[in-house]
Order: structure tokens, then sequence, then C-alpha cells
């Protein structure tokens, strides 16, 4: 008894620490994108990025379900493509637009992606003048689609200027149903910090809230889940004590 007691309390008094580590079960949702990192179209240079770039719990954030319209934009080689082409090949549509040039060789080289739709949009991307890795869009830029219940673009915004920001935005709302949401990623700049040859990749998150509401986009949330304390805010997110461990703000707008 004297054993045993003891250990019944123990046992009673460690449950509830237990169950804050027991992850709870994933939605249908969830389970539908693990089974798409799972998949065998993705490299294993594709998938040593899933622990910091975490697509389920962004995705999932974001509302992503398996019959909507989606668009990605400036998809380059297609990491979060491979996973959206997935998720929505039988019930949904991935559209992917502005400069999605590599995806057309994707979708030959996996068939999982037939299905995944280039969309006919309109960019003239071009480098700005004077200013490494930025591009401009042209005066002309939309989306090629209607009617989108979701538009997501990560970690593109800061290779933009801001009038092509602007234009963008623009052509998002344009493609937006009522209701429909524009979720963006990118690498966090501290607020008011400004431009130099470390922070040129990164985008103060307060301007872009500005900029979508400026779009006619209201704020509708943001997420930690890719907060990161031990980003200092201050290097080039390219170096190796930041690559894959930048803080990026992740944020969710809707048309009204």
């Amino acid at each position: 008894m004297r054993i045993i007691l003891p250990l019944a309390l123990a046992l009673v008094l460690a449950s509830p620490a237990m169950a804050q580590f027991t992850p709870p079960p994933l939605s249908p949702m969830g389970q539908k994108i693990e089974a798409a990192l799972q998949s065998e179209i993705r490299t294993p240079e594709e998938r040593a990025r899933d622990a910091d770039r975490r697509p389920r719990q962004t995705l999932e954030f974001f509302g992503l379900e398996d019959d909507m319209r989606v668009v990605e934009l400036l998809p380059a080689g297609g990491w979060y493509t491979k996973i959206l082409g997935q998720v929505l090949a039988d019930q949904g549509e991935l559209h992917v637009a502005v400069f999605a040039n590599r995806i057309p060789a994707l979708k030959e080289q996996y068939p999982a992606l037939a299905k995944v739709r280039i969309a006919d949009s309109k960019a003239a991307f071009t480098p700005a003048p004077g200013r490494f890795g930025i591009f401009d869009l042209g005066e002309e830029v939309s989306l090629g689609v209607t009617d989108a219940d979701l538009v997501l673009t990560f970690r593109n915004l800061h290779n933009l200027t801001a009038e092509s920001r602007a234009r963008l935005n623009k052509a998002v709302f344009e493609a937006l149903k009522p209701g429909g949401i524009y979720g963006v990623v990118d690498h966090t700049r501290r607020h008011n910090d400004p431009d130099n040859p470390e922070n040129w990749r990164r985008m103060d998150p307060v301007l872009v809230i500005q900029e979508m509401e400026a779009a006619g986009f209201q704020f509708a949330g943001f997420s930690d889940v890719h907060y990161r304390p031990d980003d200092e805010l201050r290097f080039e997110v390219g170096r190796k004590s930041v690559t894959g461990n930048s803080d990026r703000f992740t944020l969710k707008f809707r048309k009204p």
C-alpha cells in the first residue's frame, strides 16, 4: 500500500502534463496534406525543408480544403506545387500563375501533377534597374483566373518593387471571389528598418498589411507557425546562421 498510493498519486499528477505533449489527431484535411508530404514525387531535399517550412500547419491556417479553386503565385521550382497539386487533384483545382515557366516540365515528369493548370497570367517580370534581386512585373498584371477561393504566395513579395506588389495585389483581389483568402508568407524585416544589404530579402509585415488594405483586403489573421525567436532580423536570410531558421510572417487577408 505504501508503494501503490504514491505511485497512483504520481500518475494522476503527471497525466495533465502528459496530455499536453500528446499531439491532437489530424483532421481529414491534415491527413490528406500529410499523405502528399510523404509522396514519392517529393525529393529528399524537399522533404528536408518540411521541418522549417511546416507546410501542413501553414496550409491548415490558410484554410485549404480539397475542393477549392486555388492559385499559387510565383511557384518557382514547385516545392508547394507538389503538395497542393496532389491535395486538390480529385475535387479541386490548382492554378499556377506569374512566372510559372518551370511547372510544365514538372507536370510532364510527375503524372500525379497532371491536373495542375498553367494560368494564362500576364506579368513582365524584369529586373528592376539598379536593384539587385528585385523585379518589376510591368504595367499589366493579371492572374488569368476568376472566382478563386484561395491565392497563396510563399517568400515572394520581397522580390518585387512596391509598384509591382500593388499591381499584383490588385490582380489577386480581382481573381478572388468575395470571401476568398489571400495567404502570404515571407521573411520578416524589423518594422521601419531602412534598406540595407542585409535585409533586402525581408519584408516589414506592417507594410504588407498596409499594402493589402490599400488594395481592398481585410486583415483576417496571423499565425506564429514560422516564428523564430533566435532570428535577430539583422542578417541576410541566405547566411548559414539564418538559412532555414529565418523568422517569417504568416498573414491571411480576405476579400470582402
